[in-house]
This record gives C-alpha cells, sequence and structure tokens, in this order.
C-alpha cells in the first residue's frame, strides 16, 4: 500500500489519461490508492494463472524441488499442470491492452501485475520474458504508441518508481 501511496505523484506527472485496471482486488486496490476508485476493470489484465502452484509462495517454490522449473516458468519455457501457457496469457493480454487503446481517445493508465506488464512487453516490442526482470509494485512501465496503432509501441519506461527497485524480485 506504501508502494501505491508513494506513486500517487508520479500518476499525476502523467496528465490526463483514461484508467483500466485488472479485476482483481489487489490491482482494484491500487487503482483505489492512486485516486482511480472506480475505474474500468477488464479479466484480460489479470496475472497469469498459475495452477497448480496457485497459493504458494515464490521463496517455497525456490527453496524446494521446483526451482529450476519456476525458473523456466518465469522464462516463458514451463507451465505447471492446470497452469496458463506463456503464450495464451501473452494474447489475452494483448487483448485486453489492443481493446481499451481503441476504446477511445487519448492515453491510458492500466493498473496490473507484474507479469501482465512482461506479457505485454513481450506482445508490442519483441521483448520474451527470458529477457526481461520483474517490475517493482508502485512503479510505472510507459509504452508508447503512434495513435491506436498497437504494433508502433515504444518503450519509453521500465520500473519507473520514486525510490530504489526492489532487488528482491530478481531472485
Amino acid at each position: 500500500m506504501e508502494q501505491a501511496r508513494r506513486f500517487v505523484p508520479i500518476a499525476r506527472g502523467l496528465g490526463a489519461y483514461r484508467v483500466v485496471s485488472s479485476d482483481l482486488g489487489r490491482t482494484r486496490h491500487t487503482a483505489e490508492l492512486i485516486g482511480h476508485g472506480g475505474c474500468a476493470v477488464d479479466e484480460r489484465l489479470r496475472e497469469r494463472n498459475m495452477g497448480a502452484w496457485t497459493g504458494r509462495r515464490k521463496s517455497e517454490i525456490l527453496a524446494g524441488d521446483d526451482r529450476q522449473q519456476y525458473l523456466a516458468w518465469q522464462a516463458g519455457h514451463f507451465v505447471p499442470p492446470g497452469a496458463e501457457s506463456w503464450d495464451a496469457f501473452r494474447c489475452r493480454v494483448a487483448s485486453g491492452i489492443v481493446h481499451w487503446l481503441s476504446a477511445g481517445p487519448g492515453d491510458l493508465l492500466c493498473v496490473v501485475h507484474n507479469g501482465v506488464i512482461r506479457a505485454a512487453c513481450h506482445a508490442f516490442l519483441d521483448l520474451p520474458p527470458a529477457r526481461s526482470f520483474p517490475v517493482t509494485p508502485g512503479t510505472a512501465t510507459i509504452l508508447r504508441f503512434d495513435g491506436k496503432d498497437s504494433s508502433s509501441a515504444r518503450l519509453e519506461a521500465y520500473n519507473l518508481g520514486a525510490f530504489l527497485p526492489d532487488l528482491q524480485v530478481s531472485d
């Protein structure tokens, strides 16, 4: 919650924009904390379905027998039983973002999860997950599109925040 509150000046500095959030509670709460409670929500912007790993902590997975599988999952090369594949996830996220880009004029602020940001970078910048690191909560990644042309994306900022990144996310 403190990371979201520290993001408020950055959000204000972005100027006028439309806002959409993942429909999950954590992102809706974050949207509220940064002044956008009641914004549009979209289930396509949810974090990746983890299947059999749902509810497990990252530290638990890394400390156990699943460490190599976790690293392969993070790179987009492994799918836990019952989980969503990286390709399906990337397509779902891209579909949601393209929809909201074309839904109205002006800039768009998406309040989303780490994996969604990495999937968007893969979908629009061809930056695969193996070549990006997780983002810190309460930071911004800015993709610039020329109009509504989703193939024109350029990366303007990654992990932009009011404080140093959380180095623990790179495990």
